[in-house]
């Protein structure tokens, strides 16, 4: 597993998103309400939208368009119109850098 710096801590506040482009995958990273940042597949399963404009609360993320939620420790949806899982991607947080393995999915 190779991970890549890819963001300041400081750049993902508490219960938000930043979508990234690393290696041309858009990938969301997500801050839960808890303080652990998360990496999963921008694009939203159902309407292929970015998640990481939507809202987190908890330890899931709401697609924007049509309220699809998403778990961010398993990529998994939690309601529907989304039926289909994320990607999720090896995520780490080392002295104030956000590092993740773009090529290495968790689930």
């Amino acid at each position: 597993m190779t991970m890549i710096d890819v963001a300041a801590s400081e750049d993902v506040a508490l219960d938000s998103a930043l979508r990234i482009d690393v290696e041309n995958r858009e990938i969301c990273l997500a801050r839960d309400s808890f303080g652990v940042v998360h990496a999963i597949d921008d694009l939203c399963t159902h309407g292929e939208v970015s998640l990481a404009e939507g809202e987190v609360e908890g330890c899931a993320i709401e697609c924007w368009l049509h309220g699809s939620q998403f778990d961010l420790n398993t990529g998994q949806p939690l309601s529907p119109p989304a039926f289909e899982p994320v990607a999720v991607y090896p995520c780490q947080e080392i002295a104030g850098r956000i590092l993740l393995d773009p090529n290495t999915t968790v689930n």
